[in-house]
């Protein structure tokens, strides 16, 4: 998208070398501001400094680094610690389940 001042000399006052430049200028001014990505309060994160897992942060104060992403998860009922969900169920619980074809009404 080039502008037209910016290669050849206006023409009276048109700014744009084409209806389509113009149009796509205006939509990059008029953009609607963009939400930042937060942090999900039930994402179970770990620093990989210091192994401390927490949840829903993930900048930890400790070490002053960034954890990385465990999973969806929240904390564990006995212990109270952090946990993932991917840590409770087998790796066979996540395969895909081959469906059965049933015949209704046949």
């Amino acid at each position: 998208m080039r502008r037209l001042r910016d290669s050849l000399q206006a023409l009276g006052r048109r700014l744009h070398c084409s209806d389509a430049c113009r149009q796509a200028a205006w939509r990059r001014r008029s953009q609607a501001p963009r939400e930042p990505i937060v942090a999900k309060p039930d994402t179970v994160y770990q620093c990989p400094m210091c192994d401390a897992r927490l949840i829903g942060e993930q900048y930890c104060e400790e070490c002053h680094t960034f954890a990385r992403r465990l999973g969806p998860g929240g904390n564990c009922p006995c212990c109270d610690e952090p946990i993932s969900i991917t840590e409770l169920l087998q790796p066979e619980q996540f395969a895909a389940r081959k469906r059965q074809k049933t015949t209704r009404g046949r």
